[in-house]
């Protein structure tokens, strides 16, 4: 099973910040795109969504 586990992370897509701000399902929050990832790393959709809930989420200082 953990074989399974392992090989499902591995399938899941990863995106470059480039492809993110590129893309038309992130077309409304690239300003957030652009300041919360970072330029080498990849990201995937779920991670991304994530990054971006946790942020609106956040509160005013």
């Amino acid at each position: 099973m953990a074989k399974a586990s392992t090989a499902a992370k591995a399938a899941v897509p990863k995106h470059s910040k480039e492809q993110l701000l590129r893309s038309n399902r992130y077309a409304n929050r690239r300003d957030l795109i652009g300041a919360l990832l970072e330029d080498d790393k990849q990201y995937t959709l779920a991670e991304v969504d994530t990054a971006i809930d946790n942020f609106m989420k956040g509160k005013v200082k």
